[in-house]
């Protein structure tokens, strides 16, 4: 009896092909996705990756021609795609051959074969449509539309299934041009009555095989459960089967793809972080690609110096990385100048534009670029503004082996949510946070992600700067700033922007309020950049004094502990010789309160450099601690009414004659180094008969003021000796 049925089913099929419906499941084997795609893109690739995720069978049209057929933002377009379907079904001569026709470049499926074929069977019609909230390109229509009970009305192009025989009938009188509309020639074919019965025509109203993104934004949401993720419309309780992100919804087809299907899931993590990888390990180093590495100087910015400092020490061959440098700034020209005397001899080739030349940001951009473009040799433009504090040596590295055609390392600000790229944008493009950008921020999700927007670094493909990103224009807009008009521009393009924050890589400075009308500014830098001010100028062994007790104790209740870095010492030595208003020495002070000194010095006050706020977040946030650990039970609020920088030579002032310090506790900071600056110098506790005759750079000397600690400075006999010293009360 089964088999008559079958036989019987067979039958009515051959005789009726426009019939509703088959008996039992559809075999996958049936089923043959077409899609048309004339490029290779970023968005074809994703598309590829999700079909071959869930095994379907994909046939490409297309290949190879010039794409006539428009896009979203011009005027109505795609009868290209009516063209080349009406093509391949011709060679299509199996009766139950079921055909999925999708676009590629903004599609991705969301689940297989076996669900996509029982929900089209559910339909119960021998061709389905995708549905969309908007009517489009033509309203004057939207009363032809049949209505629905439940869900969307209008028909959506960009998918639909179908049994063979029905779409070569639907587009057999196809004669249109490729700039003609695919939209309207199926709106036509289904708001007829006839031809929508003959064709056997139905919309997926629901949203239960195709979710169009355009108009329905609010109805789709990611949904993670059992290892698994998909979009569902929370609207209709339906999960699509493809999402398809039509019309001017890109952005949101890209945060769906970065975990659609299964790209990343709270029990895997990034599950393609390790696909299609470019290994640089075991090349030789004439084997490594050659980069361009473009550094850009656009205004005054703090550890200049320390940034060519760590762009030296990238862990990649110099002799395969060509410089091209742009400085906008006067200010940073000594910096330039003294990386290049030392170093420009160690890499292939270096371009510098100076401020001399008078170039704008925006022009040095596309030069270079242009460098890259021009050196058949190039692969690489890797881009740096100098406020990127590149911690991670490995990072070029990093980004070339991930092979992606524009990556970016998310860097980020200490102590906030800023990083250098966008989760989402605002209607009018602008900043937007996206629903995942703290838990990426964070940590919490780590991978590989497509972004709309991404600054100050970024690695991209010189074979994408040659073809798809070759306009001279990338940066300009009449609206948008520079870099959200190249961010927008490599979107339209196609090509996608990756951030990854599978390692650490770095920071980006604050350049707001930066001063140069000092000589070392980055001293200033304590409240803007306070991570980078410590790293620059606090003693690497600095957290062992108060973890580790690396303290010592030279004298009773004197205590020795490292506190500056060489870096800092020389610093404040080279600022205050650049000030250059010693004191005399003598007794008369007009600096301090009754303008007279007991034990007078030759010195320069931090409130003459206006280095006193500074001075006293020091004090706070590096001597408090340790005061308070060696002197239990004693809290300060470091209030200081001296801090001065004194300088001790033979011929000016060689020693201190003995005396108490008008002060709770004392900071003696040694600034240079005995033997190799000076001879001679120190500090003796008459008291204890203790000296300290040999004080390192660096090194806080720290012992009580008044009353126990009656000291004096001992005799410099050669060169110059300099010490920081700070009387600290409550």
């Amino acid at each position: 009896m089964r088999g008559v049925l079958l036989v019987l089913a067979g039958l009515f099929a051959s005789f009726s092909p426009l019939g509703c419906d088959q008996q039992g499941s559809i075999p996958e084997g049936d089923l043959l996705v077409l899609t048309v795609a004339s490029q290779e893109t970023d968005g074809f690739r994703r598309f590829l990756r999700s079909a071959k995720h869930f095994n379907y069978t994909i046939k490409v049209l297309g290949g190879g021609e010039t794409w006539e057929g428009g896009d979203y933002i011009s005027p109505p377009g795609g009868g290209q795609k009516v063209r080349l379907l009406k093509s391949a079904l011709e060679d299509i001569q199996e009766e139950n051959k079921v055909i999925l026709f999708v676009d590629s470049y903004d599609v991705i499926f969301s689940s297989g074969p076996k669900e996509l074929l029982k929900k089209f069977q559910q339909a119960k019609h021998r061709v389905v449509f995708s549905a969309e909230t908007l009517i489009w390109p033509d309203r004057h229509l939207e009363d032809k539309h049949p209505h629905v009970r439940e869900g969307k009305r209008f028909l959506g192009a960009g998918g639909f299934i179908g049994y063979a025989p029905n779409l070569k009938k639907m587009v057999s009188d196809w004669s249109g041009a490729d700039s003609d509309s695919d939209q309207l020639y199926f709106t036509k074919i289904y708001i007829n009555p006839e031809k929508r019965k003959s064709i056997n025509i139905t919309l997926d109203s629901k949203c239960r095989l195709f979710q169009n993104l355009h108009g329905a934004l609010d109805e789709v949401v990611l949904k993670f459960e059992d290892g698994r993720v998909r979009a569902r419309n929370v609207l209709y309780d339906t999960l699509p089967v493809i999402i398809h992100g039509n019309g001017p919804t890109k952005l949101q087809i890209n945060y769906l793809g970065n975990y659609i299907p299964n790209l990343w899931t709270f029990e895997t993590g990034c599950t393609i972080c390790n696909e299609n990888l470019r290994p640089l390990s075991g090349l030789q180093e004439s084997e490594y690609p050659v980069v361009v590495i473009g550094i850009f100087i656009q205004q005054p910015t703090p550890f200049v110096t320390v940034f060519f400092e760590r762009l030296l020490n990238l862990k990649y061959p110099k002799n395969r990385i060509q410089l091209f440098i742009y400085n906008q700034e006067s200010h940073h020209e000594p910096h330039v100048r003294t990386f290049l005397e030392y170093h420009e001899s160690e890499y292939q080739g270096v371009k510098l534009i100076g401020p001399e030349e008078d170039i704008d940001p925006v022009t040095s951009r596309n030069i270079g670029f242009e460098m890259c473009r021009d050196n058949i040799d190039c692969e690489y433009f890797f881009s740096i503004d100098v406020d990127v504090v590149l911690k991670n040596e490995d990072t070029l590295r990093i980004l070339i082996e991930l092979n992606k055609p524009f990556i970016a390392p998310m860097m980020t600000k200490p102590g906030r949510l800023w990083t250098n790229f966008w989760g989402a944008l605002s209607a009018d493009g602008y900043y937007a946070r996206s629903e995942d950008y703290v838990d990426i921020v964070q940590g919490h999700r780590v991978g590989l992600w497509n972004v709309p927007y991404v600054s100050h670094i970024f690695l991209i493909k010189a074979d994408a700067l040659r073809t798809d990103l070759k306009d001279p224009d990338l940066f300009e807009s009449a609206t948008l700033d520079p870099d959200m008009a190249f961010c927008s521009k490599v979107r339209n393009k196609g090509v996608f922007m990756f951030v990854t924050n599978m390692h650490t890589y770095g920071r980006v400075l604050s350049t707001e309020n930066y001063q140069t009308n000092h000589l070392h500014n980055d001293l200033w830098q304590m409240f803007e950049n306070p991570v980078e001010w410590e790293e620059r100028y606090i003693h690497e062994n600095y957290s062992k004094v108060l973890k580790d007790a690396f303290i010592e104790t030279p004298c009773p209740d004197v205590y020795w502990f490292p506190v500056f870095t060489d870096v800092a010492c020389k610093h404040l030595i080279e600022e205050m010789e650049h000030f250059g208003q010693w004191s005399g020495g003598g007794n008369v002070d007009n600096r301090i309160q009754g303008g007279y000194e007991n034990v007078p010095t030759i010195d320069i006050h931090m409130n003459q450099i206006g280095y006193e706020k500074e001075w006293h977040k020091f004090l706070l946030d590096y001597v408090a601690p340790v005061t308070e650990q060696m002197y239990p039970g004693y809290y300060t609020r470091a209030q200081f009414d001296l801090a001065f920088v004194v300088r001790y030579k033979p011929d000016e002032q060689p020693a201190l004659r003995p005396h108490h310090d008008a002060s709770t506790f004392t900071i003696n900071i040694a600034l240079n180094q005995v033997g190799i600056d000076y001879q001679g110098g120190g500090c003796r506790f008459l008291r204890y008969n203790c000296s300290i005759k040999a004080p390192r750079r660096g090194w806080a000397l720290m012992h009580p003021g008044r009353l126990t600690h009656y000291h004096e400075g001992l005799p410099t006999v050669e060169g110059v000796r300099y010490i920081v010293v700070s009387f600290v009360d409550p």
